[in-house]
Formats: C-alpha cells, sequence, structure tokens
C-alpha cells in the first residue's frame, strides 16, 4: 500500500480519526492518496483543502469533467497510474458521457491532443498543463498571451494552473511514498 507507515482507522487517534471521518468516501473508505498521510493529519488536511479549492470549489468557471481530464492528463504525463485511475473515474462521472470520456482518455494516452474531442482552448490549456509539468521554467507572458488568445480568461488560466500544480503534488506523494492501487499499481 506504502513504502511508509500508514495508520489505520481502528489504530488512529482522535485528531486522524476526525480527519479519517471528513475525508471518508460513500463506502466509507479512505483513499490511500489520504491514508498515507497518517502519521502527520494537518498535512492530510491540507491536502484535502488544496484538492477541494482545485478541484471542487463552486467558483470555478471551467467544467469540473475539464478539471479532471488536466489532473489525468498531468498524471499521465508524470506516470502516475494510481492518479490517472482515480481521475479517469472522476471524468467519466462529471461528464456523464462514456463514450466522450473514452474518446478524451484515449487521446490523452496516446498524447494526441489533437485526436480528443475538446474546443481548441481546451487543448490549449493541455498544451500549457503540459509545458507546466515537464518544463516549468519555459512558461512566459507570452504562453499565457497564447491561452488568452484562445478564449480563455485570466481566471481560467489560473485554474489550470492550480489543478495542474495540484496534480504535480500529489503526483509526487503518490509516486514518492508508494502509494498504490488497491492491485498494488502506483
Amino acid at each position: 500500500m506504502s513504502w511508509i507507515e500508514i495508520i489505520d482507522y481502528a489504530e488512529a487517534d482522535s485528531r486522524l480519526r476526525a480527519a479519517y471521518d471528513r475525508v471518508k468516501g460513500p463506502q466509507g473508505e479512505v483513499d490511500n492518496v489520504l491514508r498515507v498521510h497518517s502519521l502527520r493529519p494537518h498535512t492530510l488536511e491540507g491536502h484535502m483543502a488544496l484538492y477541494r479549492a482545485t478541484l471542487h470549489h463552486s467558483a470555478n468557471a471551467l467544467p469540473l469533467w475539464f478539471l479532471e481530464s488536466i489532473g489525468v492528463w498531468v498524471s499521465s504525463l508524470n506516470r502516475c497510474t494510481y492518479c490517472v485511475a482515480h481521475h479517469t473515474a472522476g471524468l467519466r462521472r462529471a461528464l456523464r458521457d462514456d463514450a466522450r470520456a473514452e474518446a478524451i482518455c484515449a487521446a490523452l494516452e496516446a498524447r494526441d491532443l489533437e485526436a480528443a474531442p475538446l474546443e481548441p482552448a481546451q487543448i490549449a490549456a493541455l498544451r500549457y498543463a503540459e509545458t507546466l509539468t515537464r518544463d516549468p521554467a519555459s512558461v512566459t507572458a507570452a504562453t499565457i498571451a497564447r491561452l488568452r488568445g484562445s478564449g480563455l480568461s485570466d481566471g481560467e488560466i489560473l485554474e489550470v494552473n492550480q489543478v495542474t500544480g495540484y496534480f504535480a503534488y500529489a503526483n509526487r506523494t503518490v509516486l514518492g511514498l508508494g502509494c498504490a492501487l488497491e492491485d498494488g499499481r502506483r
């Protein structure tokens, strides 16, 4: 499950148990990427705050399915199978169009963004996320100007930036601590 110790719910102190209670899924499960924080509950709380603010905040303008697509893309670029699997499922739930979700995921996996059923501004956003993931120092004011030219507002550009940054963090948490899916993949 992880290369470091994880405290299970039954052994958790009151603070960790309360944190687990706040992040439980519908069946009472706590995802491994969150359980890996069990030795420092304050980092679990920070992780969830960042996750909710970047992907699930009501003030976001970009649709959740597209934010999840960015997460799948960044995680794929970082070779984080754990996050690809979790956020592919999130993309499918949010989009509610299995055929389109499948086409998006296939294009991301093939590294062929133009094959994805996306708007040009969305493809531009994914290209920005790729640059930010692979070579962040190469981003310039001209990069941002091109995003504006594609139709993205500054607020939407900020959302893409923050989701990309969140997944850089989450991918490194998973990969750097050996956090695994239930079937052992990372």
